[in-house]
């Protein structure tokens, strides 16, 4: 098979790279953490102003009409800059849950807004107690005349804090862990009744905790048909994960270029530490599991927009699995060559590996994926 990318994607690759390395440097990154967004709407302005926004929509809302591979080369450039812009959350899930559950005015509504950069979509489908499960959902929602009133609990939403739009997921029918009868709302976090607790991430990003209380929203708030919306949170979750093992390629890249260059910097006994033979065999190591974590992903992104299925599922747990595997691989393995610097603040290797920590959690650790892989074989 050919893997190589055509014209436009090497194009769009290459436009990334130039933008993340001309404008976020490490330092600038730190500063952006700190900030009460948690990133820059600088760089953000820039993504949108040169289309990034609108790489996975469709042409008929100014987008670029891109799929999974496409995707794939952005946030790989977005994981070697160790971006903090809430891209996953708001463009690929976000807009993907709404362009899919959606009727046509409520993506006219959003849509355009999402894929120009202009809004910001969150998405709500983590619960306290649901561990990964994303059909575990105890949040109601009740019917109350024309529209239906909220209640429950959101958790570790990324971008939430800033969000134009939250894509929530709750309850109209059934118990707390069955597919059928989950729902997804699109709410305007100015709503009444909706309450934010907002905090950093091991990673540096915002983590945002969501209560509803007794929040009313009109019908049109609905996403899709009431009570059959566990499908295309699946889908879209897919879709997610095939772009969060992009990104965490692109992470492991950098840390394993670190780490590279710190044992032909780094001296004992009057030689580079890289001379030693052990060290050699762990830097092979490290590289042997980001190739098969690329190989991964560049699967993971072939499926990411097929037909829901057995084998779709199966490829994007395996994928995740994978990836979850070698991330920790290799931040372990940069942590411990590096020595005590390697976990210092101050110092850009011990970020990249919090953030392949975090990737790993992301809709679900290499464990859950084993267990879920192992699951839809049997099944199969």
């Amino acid at each position: 098979m050919d893997f190589r990318l055509n014209e436009e994607q090497q194009m769009l690759q290459d436009t990334v790279a130039r933008l993340v390395r001309g404008e976020y440097s490490f330092e600038k990154r730190l500063a952006f953490s700190e900030t009460d967004l948690g990133f820059s709407a600088d760089f953000w302005k820039q993504l949108s102003e040169l289309g990034l926004t609108a790489v996975p929509f469709s042409e008929e809302l100014g987008g670029f009409g891109g799929g999974g591979v496409e995707v794939q080369s952005l946030m790989a450039e977005l994981g070697r800059g160790l971006c903090l812009e809430p891209y996953l959350q708001s463009i690929v899930f976000g807009g993907g849950l709404i362009r899919q559950a959606g009727n046509d005015s409520q993506q006219q509504n959003w849509l355009a807004g999402i894929a120009s950069g202009e809004l910001k979509a969150a998405v709500g489908l983590q619960e306290p107690q649901s561990f990964y499960d994303l059909n575990n959902v105890e949040t109601r929602a009740e019917k109350n005349g024309e529209g239906y009133v909220l209640n429950g609990r959101k958790a570790v939403v990324i971008g939430g804090h800033c969000a134009d739009v939250i894509v929530v997921s709750a309850r109209t029918s059934g118990d707390t862990r069955d597919a059928d009868g989950i729902s997804l709302f699109a709410l305007s976090p100015d709503t009444a009744g909706i309450e934010r607790r907002t905090y950093p991430t091991i990673d540096g990003a915002k983590g945002c905790d969501i209560t509803l209380n007794d929040v009313q929203v009109d019908a049109d708030a609905l996403l899709g048909a009431e009570g059959e919306a566990a499908d295309v949170i699946e889908y879209q979750a897919g879709r997610a994960i095939a772009a969060l093992c992009a990104e965490a390629v692109g992470v492991m890249e950098m840390a394993n270029e670190l780490t590279l260059e710190y044992l032909k910097q780094r001296k004992q006994f009057g030689v580079p530490i890289g001379k030693f033979q052990v060290l050699q065999h762990r830097m092979v190591d490290m590289m042997s599991e980001l190739e098969q974590a690329r190989s991964m992903a560049i699967l993971a992104a072939s499926v990411a927009d097929s037909e829901q299925g057995d084998e779709r599922s199966r490829v994007l747990a395996g994928a995740k699995n994978v990836i979850g595997r070698a991330g920790q691989f290799i931040s372990e393995s940069g942590i411990q060559m590096h020595g005590g610097i390697g976990m210092t603040w101050e110092y850009n290797f011990a970020h990249y590996a919090k953030r392949l920590i975090a990737i790993n959690h992301q809709l679900g650790d290499d464990d859950f994926h084993l267990e879920r892989y192992a699951s839809l074989l049997q099944a199969s």
